[in-house]
């Protein structure tokens, strides 16, 4: 089933509004990456324009930044701490931005879109 992203038929007051255009298919909506802790999987995407997204389904490290010394290293996420964007995510161990991680570093929060930008980007969190 396709996800319509287009305006509404309905108007604010609740009646309904008169079609000036039909349906496009700019918007049409993909179903979300989903980024899943695991061995790395991408997915290449064609979009609108003929451009193209790399989608990132499945990642296993996490280009880390401590802000006390101001140096990035990439390391291995061991788990999932929490997903504050949905219970049914931390359950699921899906990383979105936002996302505590756990590292061989320690609690990293997630401050890329691994979805859309095909990178994991974090901040080590000091406790």
């Amino acid at each position: 089933m396709a996800r319509y992203t287009g305006p509404s038929r309905r108007k604010i007051s609740g009646g309904l509004r008169r079609k000036s255009m039909g349906k496009k298919q700019r918007f049409l909506a993909r179903p979300p990456a989903e980024t899943h802790i695991g061995p790395i999987k991408k997915k290449k995407v064609r979009t609108l324009g003929g451009n193209f997204k790399i989608k990132n389904l499945q990642c296993d490290r996490i280009n880390v930044l401590d802000k006390s010394t101001n140096k990035t290293t990439n390391v291995k996420i061991t788990g999932l701490e929490i997903n504050p964007a949905s219970r049914d995510y931390t359950r699921r161990r899906i990383i979105t931005k936002g996302a505590i991680v756990l590292t061989e570093l320690g609690k990293v929060r997630v401050t890329s879109r691994p979805g859309n930008d095909s990178v994991v980007n974090g901040v080590l969190l000091n406790e």
